[in-house]
Parts: C-alpha cells; structure tokens; sequence
C-alpha cells in the first residue's frame, strides 16, 4: 500500500508539469486565416496558431488568403467556445510578441479544419510540437485530393504568374533579336558598320 501511495504522490507532484490545461479566452477580432485578436488574461492580445501558415489577405492578396481569413473569422465569431493550449516543446511568444497557441473553437482543433480544407499548410516547425503528426497527416490527403491551395500542381496562382513573367521576358528578347537580324541582314550599311564596329572591339580586346 505504501508504494501505491508513494505512486500517486508523485503523479500529483508531476503531472501539473507534464500536461498542457487548456485556457479559455473570449474573441475579439480577425485578423487573418492563422492569426486573430483574442481577450487573454484580461487584455486583448494577438495569438498566432502554432505550426501552420495560411495565405496572406492582409498586406499581399494571395490565392485562397480571403477564403483561408474567411474560415477562420467565421468559425470563431460563431463559436459558442474558444480554448487554447500552449504547447511544451514551442516559445511562448514570437519576435512580434503574439502569443503562439494550439487554438480549439468548440473542442474542434482550428489548425486541422484549415489544413484539412486546403486552406493552410505546415509550416514554421522549429520542435517536435504536440499536433505536429497529425496535421502532416491532413495535409497530405488535401495535396492527394488536390483541395484549396494544393488544387494546382504549381499550388499557387503566384507562381504560375512568376513562371508567365520569366517566359514574357525570354519571348521579348528573341523577337528583339530577330528584330535586329533582319534589319542588318536588309540594310546593308548598317550590317557594314555593324561588323566594322564590332572588328574594332576585338580589336581594342586583343590588344
């Protein structure tokens, strides 16, 4: 009996430590799809959702950023309760002095819903977070069943856009070049002096 005793002591002793309690705080404004304004400690902070990213419709408007900020003020406007749970193995606070939290909107993990919707993606693992696993789990059946931003091969109209600007360019500049090729191949004194030029440079270089 004694060492049973002993045995239960010391889970009571540990076990505070060893368990993240869930808080609950009260919404009080959106910000974007993985950051919202919460009142916390009786004060109205910033909490950013720990180990996803969803796509910017703050400064940049990116492909599925509205939905991804429209998802989340939704469901947080609408919960009827909000918990958060600081995770062990993460800071407590980022450089931007927002807390960073496992958020839960009527015992549903936000970050999952978002992931699993296409409308976020893992990122900013720094640690064996808690979730971690699971969210790797519900982002690769959204990229297998091509859902939100992994609807592309390319998985971002941003990129599709880059890729356009690089071909414009090279496009550009062959018909640039054949520009002057037919022009000097047609006109004889400006292939003249052209070549007479370009006999000078070399040979300024070869000297």
């Amino acid at each position: 009996m004694k060492k049973i005793y002993g045995i239960l002591i010391s889970l009571f002793i540990f076990l505070p430590f060893s368990v993240n309690a869930l808080e609950q705080v009260k919404f009080s404004s959106c910000v974007d799809g993985d950051t919202a304004r919460f009142i916390y400690n009786n004060e109205e902070v910033k909490l950013r959702f720990l180990a996803i990213d969803t796509p910017e419709y703050t400064k940049e408007k990116e492909p599925f950023g509205k939905e991804a900020s429209d998802y989340t003020c939704k469901r947080l406007k609408e919960a009827k309760k909000i918990t958060i749970e600081f995770d062990s193995n993460s800071e407590k606070q980022d450089k931007y002095n927002r807390y960073l939290v496992w958020i839960y909107v009527d015992d549903s993990l936000l970050q999952k819903e978002l992931i699993s919707k296409g409308l976020a993606r893992v990122a900013y693992l720094y640690d064996d977070y808690k979730y971690t696993s699971l969210l790797e789990k519900e982002e690769s059946k959204a990229k297998n069943n091509k859902i939100g931003i992994w609807k592309d091969d390319k998985n971002t109209l941003k990129d599709f856009i880059i890729n356009m600007n690089i071909w414009y360019k090279v496009i550009i500049t062959v018909i640039v070049i054949l520009a002057i090729c037919i022009y000097l191949y047609f006109d004889k004194k400006a292939r003249r002096k052209a070549l007479r030029k370009g006999k000078k440079l070399l040979k300024e270089k070869l000297k």
